[in-house]
């Protein structure tokens, strides 16, 4: 009887090339854990073969009405916008349907954070954004989260600091936490004993 793999590593590569199949953003995923024989290593370890398997792939797709192909034993889905193309990159027995909900949902989110205007030059401009939001949607291979409203709003909220904190700077406020640090530092090392 043979054992199915059960992994939650699904995408190879998000790349988002321009159109002269230049890179502006590509993450190449690997699992952090070990598989056998290998199985979800990253096939395009250097720079060179990820270069070339770009070019074939942006030779295979650019200019055609197709969202999804079969390239190089991996399955591609893709959306070209003004003058960028984004790739969503998965294994040869990966759900395709799933894959193109990670490439809608990157899409959209891009679509929200840059404000309809996803063009390469605003995409450079925005790089961080971009890289970002790339990061919400799939982390490791491994996809986060298909929502482009959430992808959004978590790329896009700016970190909340309490403004109500009141320190107290006196010498008696200052001795409160010294004391206050004392005994939590003696606690963990009676912990670690």
């Amino acid at each position: 009887m043979s054992q199915a793999n059960v992994t939650l590593f699904t995408v190879t590569a998000v790349l988002i090339l321009d159109n002269d199949s230049h890179r502006i953003l590509t993450n190449y995923y690997q699992p952090p854990h070990p598989y056998p024989h290998n199985q979800y290593a990253n096939p395009y370890p250097t720079i060179k073969e990820q270069r070339t398997f770009e070019k074939g792939l942006f030779d295979k797709t650019h200019k055609q009405g197709t969202d999804i192909i079969l390239f190089d034993n991996h399955v591609v889905v893709y959306k070209e916008i003004v003058d960028v193309i984004i790739y969503v990159v998965g294994g040869l027995n990966e759900n395709e349907s799933m894959l193109y909900q990670v490439l809608l949902a990157l899409r959209d989110s891009l679509e929200i954070l840059l404000k309809h205007s996803m063009d390469k030059r605003t995409i450079i401009d925005n790089y961080d954004l971009v890289s970002l939001a790339v990061d919400e949607t799939v982390d490791d291979g491994i996809i986060l989260e298909t929502d482009p409203l959430v992808v959004a709003t978590r790329v896009s909220r700016p970190p909340t600091y309490d403004a109500n904190v009141n320190l107290d700077l006196s010498e008696q406020g200052l001795m409160n936490a010294y004391q206050f640090a004392k005994g939590k530092i003696a606690e963990r090392l009676k912990q670690a004993l």
